[in-house]
């Protein structure tokens, strides 16, 4: 992270964070526990490039990793990572085993009727990731729905129920992460991956000998947010200033391109 924005953003934290211990009720809040052991505990999957993902040598990088530990860093915390399935992220938040969640996680109002949520700070949509030309060039989603496709899409996420509203009579094939949805669209026992545009893009980068094509045009237009316990108001207004003022300094636009507009970190994953 560079430092000037550290220059700018650990004052700021200094005074919010005294600001909120001083406002903080009795009773143990979730940002009472975060004050006292200096610790941010983020759940994430480290397996949706290029927000979450594993290198090589088994680090956890991508664009919400920069983003926490920004987080983290301005707010003068240490930055802890719990990996987790995507599907059992909600219910880390919900059962306090982590203090937020980020993980490609599209705001739904099913979602938020558990947790809350600042944001978005990205943008996503629905493509498809298929090595069938006919498949890459729909355009309509009713046309996915034929009782002799096969399409993947990652467990408890927004592209599987995505799959089940726009085409109930194709076979759906939920995976605990994308690596294993890819192997199976590679060894051809699905026709298709359901995901958010950016792991169809990376996916293409990464094995462009798989004869593998997107659409290209999102089905869906999906705000990403962080997801925060419905319980601390005061934690959630503490990460949603933060965010802001990543958003304002231009921080977050860096990042983005960073990670969306330079391909050369995609020779560090496995």
């Amino acid at each position: 992270m560079s430092c000037r924005f550290l220059r700018i953003l650990l004052p700021l934290g200094l005074l919010a964070l005294g600001a909120c211990q001083s406002l903080s009720p009795g009773g143990g809040s979730r940002l009472d526990h975060i004050l006292e052991t200096g610790e941010l505990r983020v759940g994430l999957s480290a397996s949706q490039p290029p927000l979450n993902m594993k290198t090589k040598s088994g680090r956890i990088v991508g664009l919400e990793v920069d983003l926490v530990s920004a987080l983290a860093s301005s707010m003068g915390l240490t930055l802890v990572i719990v990996e987790r399935p995507f599907a059992e992220l909600l219910g880390a938040v919900e059962a306090n085993e982590v203090d937020l969640a980020i993980s490609g996680i599209t705001i739904t109002p099913e979602r938020n009727a558990r947790v809350a949520f600042v944001g978005p700070y990205f943008i996503s949509g629905k493509s498809l990731l298929t090595r069938s030309s006919a498949i890459s060039r729909v355009d309509d989603p009713e046309f996915l729905d034929d009782a002799e496709r096969r399409y993947a899409a990652l467990e408890g996420s927004t592209s599987a129920t995505f799959v089940r509203d726009v085409a109930p009579r194709a076979k759906l094939v939920e995976t605990s992460d994308y690596d294993s949805a890819v192997a199976m669209l590679m060894n051809d026992e699905v026709d298709a991956l359901v995901a958010d545009f950016p792991i169809c893009e990376v996916s293409m980068l990464r094995h462009p000998e798989a004869g593998l094509s997107t659409s290209t045009t999102p089905f869906t237009v999906e705000p990403l947010g962080i997801a925060l316990p419905a319980d601390d108001p005061l934690l959630v207004n503490l990460v949603a200033n933060y965010l802001t003022t990543l958003e304002n300094t231009g921080m977050l636009t860096q990042l983005k391109a960073r990670w969306f507009s330079h391909g050369d970190w995609v020779s560090e994953l496995p």
